[in-house]
């Protein structure tokens, strides 16, 4: 198949998409982008100091850093968790999704602004890609407008959470959980002294989430503010209007609003054993818990854009298996422990009120943070992680005080 029109075609231009195709592409294979224009999904846009190293992302891309996270419980409890000697980077996912987009283009990725339709297979065995070309004035289109599908070795699904590619190509892509979520960008009410732009607000409040958390994120100019839930009859909307009012933001001006579904447990195949795979949201590679989804998208599609290059460069298509393996070493245990969590404690507000209290820790903060920063489980201090397991036994046996 070394006569097709591309090596691999990236099917979605957000974080994970734009990384596989700019990896990829600097590896010297003929790469085709295609991406939708539209607004990003809801993010509230952060990204620990592991991503910004790894990725190469540039400072004045950060319109935030934040150096405090405010846990609130039902009863108003307000307990700030501090980054010693740190940050987290905040991000506006149009200007950074579009930034990974350039750089995968600079790369030599030939970049097509379009809607994907399907994948199908001719009498030969190539594989084609249909799409409808979107006209828009943001980039030259690089492909003429009269070409609805191109063929290629390779296809990366990298559009979202119910990827229509994995729905496609993918066994039992249908297998997995989703939270939905919801916000508002809004502008920040710079004025109110209360709202610090070096922190985040996470509400744990049954009115903002029956099972999920809502959350007040600072964006610079602008802040991100919504909520998540798997109850498909909980209102997301009148709870983020609840948020706002509780957070004393009713009065700022909304600039747009945005849902969508937000996968919380990986698929259990990435590949179809042969020439198609997924990444990102597609995978369903989301932290449960804290929903956090553009690290493990861009480490995902870096991860498996390796083992796609291997599976091309050798001709096995098993490498592309190997890939989720190496990724599920490396992620699955955190994966697996915060999914344990968020079904324990956010089930009610009883819980959620001893979850934010144990947040009050010193050994929680510390280890929580450099976990989430180093994107690896801490293992240096075994002290703390049994101080952390005695007074977590006491919280769930009722005997510390809340």
């Amino acid at each position: 198949m070394s006569h097709a029109d591309f090596d691999f075609v990236v099917v979605g231009g957000g974080p994970s998409g734009a990384t596989a195709a700019n990896d990829l592409s600097r590896e010297g294979w003929r790469v085709l982008l295609l991406d939708r224009k539209g607004r990003p999904k809801p993010c509230g846009g952060a990204i620990p100091p592991r991503l910004i190293k790894d990725f190469d992302i540039p400072d004045h891309l950060l319109v935030a850093k934040i150096r405090c996270a405010r846990m609130i419980s039902p009863s108003d409890n307000q307990v700030d968790m501090h980054i010693d000697n740190g940050f987290v980077g905040m991000v506006d996912r149009q200007d950074f999704d579009e930034f990974l987009r350039e750089r995968a283009a600079a790369s030599g990725a030939v970049r097509q602004q379009a809607l994907f339709d399907k994948i199908d297979r001719d009498e030969s065995g190539m594989l084609w890609v249909h799409y409808t070309p979107v006209t828009g004035k943001d980039h030259a289109s690089a492909i003429p407008p009269q070409a609805t599908k191109v063929s290629t070795r390779m296809v990366i699904g990298a559009d979202g959470a119910r990827s229509e590619v994995a729905r496609q190509q993918i066994p039992y892509s249908d297998r997995t959980k989703y939270v939905f979520a919801y916000h508002e960008i809004i502008q920040a009410p710079v004025e109110k002294a209360s709202h610090d732009g070096e922190r985040c607000d996470v509400y744990y409040q049954g009115e903002v989430s029956p099972d999920f958390y809502g959350w007040v994120f600072p964006h610079g100019k602008t802040m991100s503010v919504g909520t998540g839930s798997a109850d498909k009859g909980f209102s997301l909307r009148s709870a983020t209007g609840h948020l706002r009012k509780v957070a004393g933001l009713s009065d700022a001006l909304t600039l747009r609003r945005e849902g969508a579904p937000i996968p919380l447990k990986p698929l259990p195949q990435w590949d179809n054993g042969r020439d198609v795979l997924v990444v990102g949201d597609a995978a369903g590679v989301v932290a449960p818990s804290s929903g956090e989804g553009i690290y493990y998208a861009m480490d995902c599609a870096r991860t498996m854009a390796r083992a796609a290059h291997m599976a091309l460069k050798t001709g096995n298509p098993s490498c592309l298996k190997k890939g989720r393996k190496v990724f599920m070493k490396q992620h699955g245990k955190v994966f697996w422990i915060l999914g344990v969590m968020q079904y324990f404690w956010y089930q009610s507000d009883k819980r959620r009120e001893k979850f934010v209290k144990i947040c009050e820790d010193r050994d929680v903060q510390k280890l929580t943070f450099e976990s989430y920063m180093n994107k690896e489980l801490t293992r240096r201090d075994p002290m703390a992680h049994l101080r952390i397991f005695l007074k977590d036994t006491a919280h769930l046996l009722g005997f510390a005080r809340t």
